[in-house]
């Protein structure tokens, strides 16, 4: 096979990871920066050109697009897919899972708990808007934040109030959600493939803070999940149409509640909490689908 793998660097560990199994299973494989990349767009032979060169001829392509170039990083896998190339992740898919508002409400139509989640637009809603939310402690969030940035734990119900109304000065687009304090700091992150969560680790934050994002100093371990754990990861997963996933779930008194759906979960923490070849399992599964699209092509030829 010849896979493509959407990245910005090849030594990040993800892609490194990814390189590795790919040689590993004797594919081919080629990095490509999505933002090096340009596209001729029409209704005959659509295409995408790397430096001068045309890629074509690829089966499969891994998606490993940033939230910084969702955007463009989304038209050009959208090109892949008019162009017939199998996408592990497909644009739409991507798209839902980075509009955090729009995630949520679609998570919310398929009954997936969540925390009860208020979004609004004007200062003089807010008092409401903390009502609904259940009152203080609040979680307040920018939508465009990544990776905990942008996320304010307000214990109060004048501090709510007092950065809900900084926020919305700045023009800033936000969501106040209930804080869950029987989570007591931790999150559990289960990697989906397909239908199936094949790993799960637990994160913890540092002591003091309430986020558990590695990037902020949490820590991971191996986790065994409940079997609601996975039922409710795998359905979020599905309700976004990611074939490849990090669901991150809060353990409540009322079940597991998602908080995020990540369409580019990285494979370093994962890995390393519980030894699993997460890349090589993404490989497997892209074998399985390639092979099978393949056989059905052959089917329907013979029968022409």
């Amino acid at each position: 096979m010849r896979i493509g793998i959407l990245s910005r660097s090849r030594n990040l560990y993800s892609t490194r990871r990814l390189m590795e199994e790919c040689e590993h299973r004797g594919h081919e494989y080629k990095i490509i920066d999505v933002l090096r990349c340009y596209m001729n767009i029409n209704s005959t032979q659509p295409s995408i050109h790397l430096k001068g060169e045309d890629l074509v001829e690829f089966d499969a392509i891994i998606p490993r697009i940033g939230a910084s170039v969702t955007f463009y990083g989304c038209a050009v896998l959208r090109q892949f897919e008019m162009m017939g190339v199998y996408t592990v992740n497909d644009s739409v898919a991507i798209s839902r899972s980075r509009d955090k508002l729009r995630s949520l409400q679609l998570l919310s139509r398929k009954n997936i708990g969540m925390p009860v989640t208020g979004f609004a637009s004007k200062p003089g809603d807010i008092k409401d808007l903390l009502s609904m939310v259940g009152g203080a402690p609040v979680v307040i969030k920018l939508l465009e934040g990544t990776q905990g940035i942008g996320v304010v734990l307000a214990e109060t119900r004048k501090a709510s109030e007092s950065v809900i109304e900084a926020f919305m000065g700045l023009k800033a687009h936000i969501m106040v959600q209930e804080y869950i304090k029987e989570a007591s700091g931790t999150d559990i992150r289960c990697f989906v493939i397909g239908d199936k969560v094949i790993a799960a680790m637990k994160r913890q934050a540092l002591p003091g803070e309430f986020r558990s994002n590695l990037h902020l100093g949490g820590s991971a371990s191996l986790i065994r999940i409940m079997p609601t754990e996975r039922k409710t990861a795998v359905a979020a997963a599905k309700a976004m149409g990611l074939h490849v996933a990090g669901v991150d779930l809060l353990r409540s008194e009322r079940g597991p509640l998602v908080m995020e759906v990540n369409s580019s979960p990285g494979l370093e923490g994962i890995e390393t909490a519980t030894g699993k070849d997460v890349a090589g399992l993404i490989i497997n599964h892209i074998e399985k689908i390639v092979s099978s699209l393949k056989t059905r092509i052959r089917v329907k030829n013979a029968q022409k």
